[in-house]
């Protein structure tokens, strides 16, 4: 399968690491950043969208104005590693928005979960009512963080 997209050169790099600073930057001020007129540059961005580079816009809140000032990582470990029982987790564990990423791993546990939670009422009620009663789940073992020290959505482009 040929990639039928041009290479990605600076002015590329350039509006994705605008884009992902600021995601509601105005065409006109994104080309005037990176000295293009504002209907290339909106072409570049078109081209960039249709390239899956960029998947979406979206708006991030802060978690502790959101009143969830807890973040906790969590280890899941199923009773079984079939597809099944992974496509029945994953699917599963979509449902619960205290849930913000879930990764699949290569290792002693299947899952790392991030969850934001309020307090510590909160993080026992996800824990006994949500992550330990989802399909196939043996063991969670659960590491609170104290600070977040850094935290980006960006990447390195």
């Amino acid at each position: 399968m040929t990639n039928s997209f041009p290479p990605l050169d600076e002015r590329d790099r350039a509006i994705l690491r605008l884009l992902q600073e600021d995601g509601r930057l105005a065409n006109a001020e994104l080309a005037q950043r990176i000295n293009l007129s504002p209907s290339a540059c909106l072409r570049r961005v078109k081209l960039l969208e249709d390239r899956g580079l960029i998947s979406r816009y979206v708006m991030l809140l802060d978690e502790k104005a959101a009143g969830l000032s807890g973040t906790a990582f969590v280890l899941v470990t199923l009773d079984q590693q079939g597809r099944a029982a992974l496509d029945a987790f994953e699917v599963a564990i979509q449902k619960h928005p205290e849930v913000t990423e879930c990764c699949l791993l290569a290792g002693a546990a299947d899952y790392m979960v991030r969850v934001a939670y309020a307090d510590s009422a909160d993080f026992e009620r996800i824990h006994t009512e949500i992550l330990t009663q989802l399909p196939g789940v043996v063991r969670v073992q659960s590491t609170l963080a104290l600070r977040t020290v850094k935290r980006t959505t960006a990447l390195p482009v």
